[in-house]
């Protein structure tokens, strides 16, 4: 198969285009044939090399997480799916895989494509989407009624941030992005829009329930004066200094501090395709690439001007 990979980390010209082996399911794995797949920032960060104490050094790598396409094969345990089905979640690798022609899911991690979106609104879904869920309704508590900021309303994170916020009842929804992105954010269900240059949401005193990082720009010791009693923050950005600085200042007060890796959770992406086919959330596609030009999809990533997802196509 054609694949993405990398043979050393480093800078986006690190990345290849070419014959790599096709995968082999185990009996609870699912092959799918990738139709469409999406750049995270996780995936250059791995590429880059930052953090390679949890990704190690067996090369060579091929990146990616989204996979959205038709099951092309399924291991002797798996029930829920068969050939030809329209599936989509996130891969089933330490380092990715998703970023081929062929990548495997784990039978709990997949959910049906919603009839309404094509491949390419798939590919944008699952760990984008995934993650916002999980940082508003497991880490964050949200509760209804709740004043909750979306820091980097605009991305690919924030966006679905913005809409889950309200479909799980938020009261208000605040949305920071980038001056040309204000409308935008308002268009997704937003209550307030803020330019994140003209205004600091830090100096918001005492205003928020929630504060939802999406774009790992912030921290809880520089946001805590914005959150209300027993307000919470949670972030997307593990860095681990930062992680213990916010968990040890929370111990002073009566906020939390919380850090979220999505669980690639086939439940979880079901009840998201379910509001994506009912129209309560909608997929945001910045830019489509084809397979063979990630690094250029990378590199426009890594600027963190983009407006929605950057959707990688596979084949026809």
């Amino acid at each position: 198969m054609n694949a993405i990979y990398f043979n050393e980390y480093g800078p986006a010209d690190v990345l290849r285009y070419g014959e790599q082996p096709t995968p082999t399911p185990k009996p609870t794995q699912i092959l799918v044939r990738v139709r469409a797949s999406s750049i995270n920032p996780i995936d250059w960060k791995v590429r880059r090399g930052d953090i390679k104490l949890l990704t190690g050094f067996d090369f060579p790598m091929i990146p990616g997480r989204d996979v959205a396409g038709e099951v092309a094969a399924v291991g002797s345990q798996v029930v829920r799916f068969a050939v030809g089905d329209r599936v989509y979640g996130m891969a089933d690798g330490g380092t990715g895989g998703a970023n081929a022609e062929y990548a495997l899911l784990a039978e709990p991690a997949a959910a049906f494509i919603p009839e309404k979106l094509s491949f390419e609104e798939a590919g944008a879904v699952p760990l984008a989407a995934l993650t916002a869920l999980q940082a508003l309704r497991d880490q964050g508590q949200l509760l209804s009624g709740d004043r909750v900021l979306i820091n980097g309303a605009s991305g690919g994170v924030g966006a679905f941030a913005v809409q889950l916020a309200k479909a799980l009842g938020a009261g208000e929804v605040t949305g920071t992005a980038g001056a040309d992105n204000l409308e935008l954010v308002r268009s997704l269900g937003a209550d307030r829009a803020l330019d994140y240059k003209a205004h600091d949401f830090t100096k918001d005193l005492s205003r928020y329930d929630l504060i939802f990082d999406a774009a790992g720009k912030s921290s809880f010791v520089a946001s805590q004066g914005a959150l209300r009693r027993n307000g919470r923050y949670v972030s997307t950005d593990p860095q681990p200094l930062t992680v213990v600085t916010d968990k040890l200042a929370a111990l002073l007060t009566t906020k939390s501090a919380h850090v979220l890796l999505a669980d690639p959770s086939g439940p979880d992406l079901a009840l998201i395709s379910a509001w994506l086919q009912a129209g309560t959330l909608r997929v945001m596609v910045d830019k489509t690439f084809p397979l063979a030009e990630t690094a250029a999809a990378h590199r426009y990533s890594e600027q963190g001007e983009s407006s929605g997802k950057i959707v990688l196509t596979v084949g026809e």
